[in-house]
This record gives C-alpha cells, structure tokens and sequence, in this order.
C-alpha cells in the first residue's frame, strides 16, 4: 500500500561518472520505508530525477526491489515487472485483518488448534495453476483514476473484479501452531495478501500476511542486491555504492 509522503530537503548528488545516465538498481529493500522512499534515496544519490521502481514492496516487506533511473530505464519497467517472483511469506493463521496484513485492525478471528499438517498440505495444493483471485480492497488498483486503499481509508468499498493470476508453486516451509510460513512462486498481479487471505479462509480459520520477503523478480535475484540501509548514510559512499553495482541497459535486457 504506496501513500503520499512528505519528505524533508535532502543533498542530491550532482550527476557524474559511472552508469552514465540510466541504470537499473537491485536494492535489499529493508523493512519500514516505502518503495517510494527507496527510490527517493536512489534519485537522491545518483542526482538522476526520472526513477521509479519495477514492482511495489509494502513498508513491512523486505526483499527484492528493482529501481530503475533515467528515462531508458524507466522504459523497461513494464518489462522488468513481467517476469515469474518468488517469495518467503509469513502467515499468521486465525485473525483476519481489514488490509489482509499485519498492518490492519483486527476483524475476525477463530482457533487453529484443530488445523492438522494434512490440512494445510491439502489446502496449499489447491492454489496451484491458474486461477482467479480477488485484489484487496486496500491495494494500487485504480479506479476512477485514484487507488483502492484511496477509497478504502475513506470507509468505501469499491466492487472489485477478481483477475486471473498464476501460482506455480506453494511449498510448505514451517507449520507450527498459528504461524504457517510458506515460499511461492507465482505470476505477474498476483497479491500475496490476497493468497494469504484465501488460505485462511480455505482452512476455516482465517489469516493474515505477516512478514513477506521478495527473493527474486524474473531473472534478478536478491542475492545480487545491495543493502538498502546503505543508502541512508553518506550521499557519497551511496552513490559510489549504486554505480559500482548497478546494471547498464544493456546488460539488463541480456537478462530478460
């Protein structure tokens, strides 16, 4: 869920030697800021004002967060976001949330202790392949121009259409009392709190997504990421730290 957000004057580095004019950034995004904030301290950095990034990450995810800069990389955006991702995802099984995330009020909520690992096995099966899921009231989706979390903050709910989406994998990681941890492999569009939401349902006893980590977006890996806390210190050491592991345009599109 992106927002507006206000943020202080900062230094931005005056354009110069490394990636030239455009680049794509793989960042380890920590948890707290947002996908927009990452970006801010990219353009910050590397003083390049047309940024934007390949895929949102809510402020409590963590993971892989591609930044692209400069308006050939931003170009590619549409195609850097088409690719299969993969995700470590944490579920709390019982409590059901206005946002399906940790980040909501608490809306309903049913015991576990009766859920056995056959349960969970069986369930988890069932959202492979391709199938229709419904986007969160509390989600980027436009309508009429402004987002669905727009509208939701307001107390409205929008009529949303469910959209075809692809799983190729759910494997079980760790099933332990309410906490069910879980990797998945899936399509573009695919809302894991959304997935999360439906497990829960699917199981009896509702849930909710409580830690989720992006491991990789088509053929990026976050294993070739730089620590996003980096860019919060010295304006120099980011910026030298971004170019020396930046990829050019076209070693980017060789990877696609």
């Amino acid at each position: 869920m992106e927002m507006t957000v206000l943020l202080p004057a900062e230094p931005i580095a005056a354009p110069g030697p490394g990636l030239a004019e455009a680049g794509i950034y793989l960042l380890d995004k920590p948890e707290g800021p947002s996908s927009f904030r990452m970006v801010h301290m990219v353009r910050r950095a590397l003083g390049i004002k047309k940024t934007g990034h390949a895929g949102t990450l809510d402020p409590f995810a963590t993971g892989l967060l591609m930044v692209c800069a400069g308006r050939p990389a931003t170009r590619l955006i549409s195609q850097l976001m088409d690719g299969e991702k993969e995700y470590l995802a944490t579920l709390t099984l019982g409590v059901e949330t206005t946002t399906q995330d940790r980040e909501g009020e608490v809306v309903a909520t049913a015991p576990t202790a009766g859920i056995s690992g056959g349960q969970v096995a069986e369930c988890l099966a069932g959202f492979v392949g391709e199938q229709l899921q419904l986007p969160p009231l509390y989600s980027a989706l436009k309508h009429q121009g402004k987002p669905l979390y727009h509208y939701a903050r307001r107390g409205v709910e929008i009529a949303r259409q469910p959209r075809p989406v692809t799983i190729s994998e759910v494997e079980e990681l760790e099933f332990s009392g309410a906490t069910l941890k879980i990797r998945v492999r899936c399509g573009k569009g695919t809302y894991i709190r959304a997935l999360a939401f439906d497990i829960g349902r699917v199981l009896g006893c509702g849930a909710h997504l409580a830690a989720l980590r992006r491991l990789r977006s088509g053929p990026f890996s976050v294993t070739a990421a730089v620590d996003g806390n980096a860019l919060f210190g010295d304006l120099a050491e980011a910026r030298e730290l971004l170019l020396a592991n930046g990829l050019t345009i076209g070693e980017a599109l060789a990877k696609l």
